[in-house]
C-alpha cells in the first residue's frame, strides 16, 4: 500500500488544474477549434508530462541536482516559447479572413513539457516528495507516474472543455478577438509569475 496517496493526489490536482501555460493554451484551443481538433494538444500535454515524470523517476532528477544551471536554462527557453506562443495567438487576429489553424500541435505540446517551468518544477517536486529511495522506489515511482498521468489528462481536457463551453456564449468576432487577446496576455502573466516565484 502506498502511504502518501492522498497528499500525492491533492498536490497533483493543485499542480495540474491551477492556471498555467498548458491550461491557458488548452482553453484557447477548445474555444477556437473545439475538442476534436484539440485532441493532439491534449495528448501532447498528457504524454509529454508523463514522459517527463518517468524520466525524472529514472534518474534525471539527479542531473538537475548536480547541474542546477539546467533549471535556469529551462526557465529561459520555456519563457521564450511562451512569449512566442502568446504572439502567435494574439497576432492571428490581425490575419485576413482566411481559415485560422491551431498554432499548437502534438509535437509542440509534447516537447514543451520539458521546458515548461511550471510543469518541470511540479514534476521534480512530485518525485522529491513522493518517491522514497529504497526497496519501494519502483512501486512509488509507478504510483506517482499513474497519478500524474490521470491528473494531466483530466486537467487539460477540462480546460479545453471550458474553452468550448465559453464559445457557446458568443459567435461575435469581437468577443473571440478579446478572448484570444486575454489568453495571450495570460501567457505573458505566466512568464512574469515564473520569474517572481522561481
Amino acid at each position: 500500500m502506498y502511504p502518501n496517496l492522498l497528499p500525492l493526489i491533492l498536490f497533483s490536482i493543485a499542480a495540474a488544474f491551477t492556471p498555467g501555460p498548458n491550461n491557458i493554451v488548452g482553453s484557447y484551443s477548445g474555444f477556437n477549434f473545439g475538442i476534436k481538433k484539440s485532441l493532439p494538444l491534449i495528448l501532447g500535454v498528457t504524454l509529454g508530462y508523463t514522459t517527463l515524470i518517468t524520466l525524472l523517476a529514472a534518474g534525471l532528477k539527479e542531473i538537475f541536482d548536480i547541474y542546477p544551471i539546467l533549471k535556469t536554462i529551462i526557465k529561459i527557453i520555456g519563457s521564450l516559447f511562451l512569449i512566442y506562443l502568446a504572439y502567435k495567438i494574439s497576432f492571428q487576429n490581425q490575419v485576413q479572413e482566411k481559415k485560422i489553424e491551431n498554432p499548437v500541435t502534438f509535437y509542440d505540446t509534447f516537447i514543451f513539457q520539458f521546458v515548461n517551468p511550471k510543469g518541470v518544477f511540479a514534476a521534480i517536486t512530485s518525485i522529491s516528495l513522493f518517491v522514497e529511495l529504497g526497496p519501494n522506489y519502483l512501486f512509488h515511482s509507478l504510483v506517482v507516474i499513474m497519478v500524474s498521468f490521470f491528473c494531466a489528462i483530466t486537467s487539460i481536457t477540462s480546460w479545453c472543455l471550458l474553452g468550448k463551453f465559453l464559445k457557446r456564449f458568443s459567435e461575435n468576432k469581437k468577443f473571440i478577438q478579446v478572448f484570444n487577446y486575454t489568453m495571450s496576455f495570460s501567457l505573458i502573466v505566466c512568464v512574469i509569475l515564473i520569474y517572481l516565484k522561481i
